[in-house]
Order: C-alpha cells, then sequence, then structure tokens
C-alpha cells in the first residue's frame, strides 16, 4: 500500500512540483492549498504523514499544527523558509517531527519522509486506537473522539498497565507494585478509586464500562467491548 501524504501549502506551483516529484517515488498525494482546507481533509483522509508550510495565509502552519496535534499524533513535517535557530525550536515544541527549509532537494525530502514515516511505524505497537478511543503510550496522550482528555500521571500508569496487560487480568498487587511501587500491595481501596477515576474520563457509562472491566476478588483488565454489543 503506498504511504499517502498531505501537503498543506497555498503555493499552487510547489503543490504541483510535489504531487509529481514525490508520486512519482511512490507516495500517494492529496494537496490543500489553506490551513483550515488542510485541517478538514486531514480528518477527512488519514493521510499517513502531513507536510506542512508555515508562511499561509489566514491561518499559518504554526496554528494548524496546533490544532492537527490536538487530534492526531500523526507525523508532520514542517516546510518553510525560515531557518533560524528560534524557528526551528518552535516547531519541535509543537510537535513537529522534522523540520525541512525551503529551497529543498526532492530525494533529500523524499529520505527524511521515510526516516519519520518508519520511526512512526516502529512505535504503533504503542497505540491503542478503536476509532473512539485513542492511546498513545509513547507520548503520554489519550484521546476520545478525536478531542484530548487529561490523565494524571498516576492514571496514565494505571491505564499504561492495563493496556500492556490488554485481554489479562492483572492483579490488584501487580497494578499497586507497578504505578505505586512495593509499599502499595495492600491499599486496594486506593487502586479502586483511581480505577473509578480513569472510568469516568474514559468510559460513556462509567457503572457499564467497556473498556476497564473488574474480575472481582482479582483484579482488572483492559478488554474493550466491541461498539454495538451490550
Amino acid at each position: 500500500m503506498l504511504a499517502k501524504l498531505l501537503v498543506i501549502d497555498d503555493d499552487v506551483a510547489l503543490n504541483e512540483m510535489l504531487t509529481q516529484g514525490l508520486g512519482a517515488r511512490g507516495f500517494e498525494i492529496v494537496t490543500a492549498l489553506s490551513g483550515k482546507e488542510g485541517i478538514e481533509r486531514a480528518s477527512r483522509y488519514q493521510p499517513d504523514l502531513i507536510l506542512l508550510d508555515v508562511m499561509m495565509p489566514e491561518m499559518d502552519g504554526w496554528e494548524v499544527c496546533r490544532r492537527l496535534r490536538g487530534a492526531t499524533d500523526l507525523p508532520i513535517i514542517m516546510l518553510t523558509a525560515k531557518d533560524s535557530r528560534s524557528e526551528v525550536i518552535r516547531g519541535f515544541e509543537l510537535g513537529v517531527d522534522d523540520y525541512v527549509t525551503k529551497p529543498f532537494d526532492l530525494r533529500e525530502l523524499e529520505l527524511r519522509i521515510r526516516a519519520v514515516l518508519k520511526r512512526y511505524q516502529l512505535n504503533r505497537d504503542e497505540m491503542y486506537d478503536d476509532g473512539v478511543l485513542r492511546i498513545d503510550l509513547r507520548r503520554q496522550r489519550v484521546y476520545i473522539d478525536g478531542e484530548p482528555i487529561h490523565l494524571t500521571p498516576t492514571e496514565f500508569k494505571l491505564l499504561r498497565c492495563l493496556v500492556q496487560h490488554a485481554g489479562a487480568v492483572v492483579s490488584h498487587q501487580k497494578l499497586l507494585t507497578d504505578v505505586w511501587g512495593a509499599d502499595y500491595v495492600g491499599a486496594t481501596a486506593n487502586l479502586a478509586l483511581y480505577v473509578r477515576y480513569l472510568r469516568e474520563k474514559l468510559e460513556a457509562a462509567p457503572s457499564n464500562p467497556r473498556y476497564i472491566r473488574t474480575q472481582w476478588g482479582e483484579g482488572y483488565w483492559f478488554c474493550p467491548t466491541p461498539t454495538g454489543s451490550p
């Protein structure tokens, strides 16, 4: 399957050049001529990687990146004529995966794209995504229907332990040891409290959980119920 790239740039000539040049190198290309259109197409086409220009009217690349990062962890490579250190740092602080300065060599851009895609693929094993709930274990981010959900560090550690053992019951003792430490082995009431916190944040109906289920007297397990199941 061809890797799908979304190019967000208001320069029509550059879009055409990238469509032809990267298309000839084995990529599928989708283009957008504005930040707003780019955000819409990112949601509609679900690309594997986004090439994002900085200088665009109405909504610049920084704002587009900020909005994209609130909804997706897809890799982003910034394309810009600005190469100052402060601009590069700003891009990485927003969650950009790489930074290419215009004018650029098409072969170099191709290699950078492939390198970023390879890194992203290696990290996909640390991702749970069922179309509603998305958990990025590497970046410690959780989303429901594309909206970020804030978890405390302890809540995320508990969720991580459950997700990493998905489909299997994780004992009270193991959860307490892994999340809080050996001194908390008997603190099952504290564990139950944090499971409740997670359910309140992640479950549509906390009293009838879809994700975090209880094995009475033993522990908890992450065993998602398929959508539409009772």
